[in-house]
């Protein structure tokens, strides 16, 4: 009976360790991803959440998640330490990071894109009260210019730049995310704010909705010709078009830049490929979260609307769909 009962335990023991074992092996095989996006109250957020779920549940052995970051400057610095696989990011940010630009001049950042996401639209939002109706008149103003770590304050301060105006002299510059600038447009701490963002974001929304306030988007487009000179052609002259917002009664003339989702240079090339075809592919599970996901199109795939090279494994779906890339 004893023998009997060492030996039951003793088959025990293996067929557990062998279990364990292949756990292991199984656990060893999963991938985590590390998505780069941004502050709560932006786009990226929700979008790479969805990106996450789309990878998670489409891809065996794939565990993708969203981190909330300060934006555009983090998300590659993050890539750039290896902490995140992928990110979100502005194109002008992503060229500074490629040449050690700017913020990066510590180093330059090996990165490739994966997918061109949609454009980025500037919005200069002030509310009915401050004075102010044209980019001349944040002269003296209280002006937030995005978060540190933001491609909102790269492109904010070119904007300024590209408007006549100095950054530092000329306003009295807060740096906050586009969720905390719009509480203290409320609570009447600043006059204005820079946010560049797909389109609607929801704390514009928010601040749009407000009762008791009417918000102004101040045209700015004529800008993007002085900035595109300085910067190479990332710059678009553009629109965010009338009742994108709560009581926006006029289409505001604007500067906009594409977005990308980029890597280091460590994907391999059957992952970038499994990873674009499934965002490609799925993208009416994405756009069910947020609308701007409508141009995870393969006929945005064009470098000229990247600076940054595209993954071979992405070139190869691409070309695999008739795309140039």
């Amino acid at each position: 009976m004893m023998t009997r009962t060492k030996k039951t335990a003793a088959i025990l023991a293996i067929t557990l360790s062998a279990g364990l074992a292949l756990a292991g092996t199984v656990h060893a095989q999963q991938k985590t991803m590390s998505i780069g996006t941004g502050g709560t109250g932006g786009v990226y957020y929700p979008l790479g959440g969805a990106v996450a779920n789309v990878l998670s549940k489409n891809l065996p052995n794939v565990q993708a998640t969203a981190e909330v970051t300060g934006g555009s400057v983090d998300n590659l610095k993050l890539i750039a330490s290896g902490q995140s696989e992928m990110a979100f990011t502005m194109a002008d940010a992503a060229l500074d990071a490629l040449q050690g630009k700017d913020k990066f001049t510590s180093g330059k950042v090996p990165l490739q894109a994966l997918l061109v996401v949609y454009p980025n639209r500037m919005h200069v939002v002030t509310v009915e009260g401050t004075g102010i109706e044209t980019m001349a008149d944040l002269k003296g103003k209280r002006v937030s210019t995005g978060s540190p770590g933001s491609a909102t304050e790269v492109m904010a301060f070119r904007v300024i730049e590209a408007a006549g105006l100095d950054k530092d002299k000329d306003m009295k510059r807060e740096r906050l995310g586009v969720a905390e600038s719009v509480n203290a447009v409320k609570d009447r701490k600043i006059d204005a704010f820079f946010w560049v963002g797909g389109i609607p974001t929801a704390a514009v929304t928010d601040l749009a909705a407000t009762p008791g306030m009417k918000m102004k988007l101040i045209d700015h487009a004529d800008t993007a010709e002085k900035m595109n000179a300085k910067y190479g052609k990332l710059y678009t002259a553009s629109k965010i078009k009338a009742g994108s917002y709560p009581g926006q009664d006029k289409d505001n003339a604007i500067t906009e830049v594409w977005n990308l989702i980029v890597t280091g240079n460590k994907m391999s090339n059957d992952d970038a490929y499994a990873i674009v075809k499934t965002l490609v592919e799925k993208k009416d599970d994405i756009v069910a979260v947020h609308k701007e996901a409508l141009s995870f199109s393969l006929d945005n795939q064009v470098q000229e609307r990247s600076p940054i090279p595209f993954h071979p494994g992405a070139l190869k779906y691409f070309k695999e769909k008739g795309i140039g890339g």
